[in-house]
């Protein structure tokens, strides 16, 4: 049988798409915030921090099937949100177990990154921290608000710049149709002004695709919030590619895009937009709106 099935997992599991070839292990389950409106992927599940004899005993198998592994996942929702004592265990028990392990990656909210100094991040990246995932979703205030993310977009400038010194790479998320009808212009423009004044390593691209689980299922049936259409979205997609003036890797490749794209920015930028204009030109709402029907899962 798979040996995955021997390790602790509690909950949903979720990695990003590059984290593919990545060991996964889990330190965390389940989001400490798990407040933001539109999110259903840890529904009901409660956090829970991993006790270390659970992740050793986890690390043990790992290195029984897995000696090599040069990249470590750390899974749940946030897990940087843990102290930087227990981030600074963590690193120092993988690199026992693991001799071969480069680098140690996890997602981060934008607050997790908060309580920790510049100093303490760069030790962190010393010990192979790198490559954070962060879920921004926007960098507009109203829709960062609306959404519950809890945090400004000032405070993404303030804390990505902390792992900007400390050497650690980030990957951001924007999630297009997040703001609702007829407010994805705005949407676009405001988070492109935030994220030109950072160096994100990727951009990466999600579709709103609401399920029953979220808040915002629950707002949208009583009228008080309207989703954006397909066709939308797409604007705000091109308008938010053509407003990036950052050297980056954008990753629109995942289930909820109706139109897939991969890109590097400023050398794709031309041909992505002309994708977008074509996909805009040549196919119907409904048949966009078809596709996002029928997705079931991210």
């Amino acid at each position: 049988y798979n040996y995955m099935e021997l390790l602790h997992f509690t909950g949903q599991v979720w990695r990003p798409p590059y984290e593919a070839s990545s060991q996964l292990l889990q330190v965390t389950a389940g989001c400490t915030h798990n407040k933001c409106k539109f999110c259903s992927l840890y529904h009901g599940t409660k956090f829970r921090l991993s006790p270390i004899t659970e992740v050793e005993e986890d690390l043990k198998v790992i290195r029984s099937y897995q000696p090599k592994a040069r990249r470590v996942f750390l899974t749940g929702a946030n897990p940087f949100v843990l102290s930087y004592n227990r981030l600074l265990d963590l690193g120092l028990l993988i690199r026992k177990y693991l001799r071969y392990c480069e680098s140690i990656g996890m997602f981060a909210r934008i607050s997790d990154i908060k309580s920790k100094t510049v100093e303490e991040l760069k030790n962190l990246r010393h010990l192979g921290f790198d490559s954070i995932s962060i879920g921004t979703e926007s960098g507009d205030d109203d829709t960062l608000a609306v959404m519950n993310k809890g945090y400004s977009a000032n405070d993404i400038i303030e804390q990505c710049k902390k792992l900007e010194e400390a050497n650690i790479r980030y990957n951001f998320v924007y999630l297009t149709g997040l703001a609702g009808k007829g407010q994805g212009e705005r949407n676009a423009i405001n988070s492109a002004n935030i994220f030109n004044q950072l160096h994100p390593f990727t951009i990466n691209f999600v579709s709103l695709t609401v399920f029953p689980e979220s808040e915002l299922y629950e707002e949208i049936q009583r009228g008080n919030f309207i989703e954006a259409t397909e066709h939308e979205r797409l604007l705000e997609l091109r308008t938010f590619i053509s407003k990036l003036c950052i050297e980056t890797t954008l990753l629109g490749n995942t289930v909820s895009n109706t139109v897939p794209f991969i890109g590097m920015i400023p050398n794709d930028k031309v041909r992505l937009l002309n994708e977008l204009d074509l996909a805009i030109k040549n196919i119907g709402e409904g048949e966009l709106r078809q596709y996002r029907d029928s997705i079931k899962s991210l």
